[in-house]
């Protein structure tokens, strides 16, 4: 049931990106939480500030880039439950064609640094875009997934090693991925995935 307050009321959104994360102090700087960090990023960029109501599950905003509309947002529930934050995100800044939402996420295979840019296609284990998938009915949306590495053979199980912090020195490369996830983000808005 989709409330009142849930619905569009103005222009919709041009582009919608999502940075998954769990919330709390404790996860802020684990590699699980990259999406996020792309979000903060793109909120620095273009003077914004990211709020939240009591009933949320999500804190977001809308910011101009241009004379473009960038809806961005971090679910406040767990990673395994952000399809609870997307679903009324979508309805909120009017996204109808899922293409134009991006779901920003850390990927364990893809090397440290290492960034991708995709349409749709499987979700790799990932419990947030299991949510994601559950909530919408589809896995067909647009997802930045982040390189964060994977731990070495025997040593951890990946999720244990996804809610640690980085190295200090992958942290470099972290941090101008994230720069370079914000720049592909910024380019969605008048391009399409493909």
């Amino acid at each position: 049931m989709v409330r009142r307050s849930d619905k569009r009321r103005g222009t919709p959104a041009d582009l919608l990106v999502v940075g998954l994360a769990n919330p709390g102090d404790e996860y802020a700087q684990t590699r699980h939480n990259a999406g996020s960090w792309v979000v903060h990023e793109l909120v620095r960029r273009h003077g914004g500030r990211l709020t939240r109501t009591r009933r949320d599950q999500f804190e977001a905003d809308e910011l101009r880039v241009g004379d473009r509309r960038l809806a961005v947002a971090v679910p406040t529930t767990y990673m395994n439950e952000s399809g609870r934050a997307v679903a009324p995100l979508v309805r909120r800044y009017g996204i109808d064609d899922l293409s134009r939402l991006v779901i920003v996420h850390d990927e364990i295979d893809l090397p440290v640094g290492t960034l991708r840019v995709k349409f749709g296609g499987g979700l790799a284990g990932n419990n947030g875009l299991k949510s994601v998938k559950a909530h919408l009915h589809t896995q067909d949306f647009s997802r930045i997934r982040i390189g964060v590495g994977k731990p070495a053979p025997g040593t951890m199980r990946g999720a244990d090693y996804v809610l640690r912090r980085p190295a200090r020195s992958e942290r470099p490369e972290l941090e101008r991925v994230v720069g370079v996830a914000a720049d592909a983000a910024e380019y969605l808005l008048d391009h399409d995935v493909e």
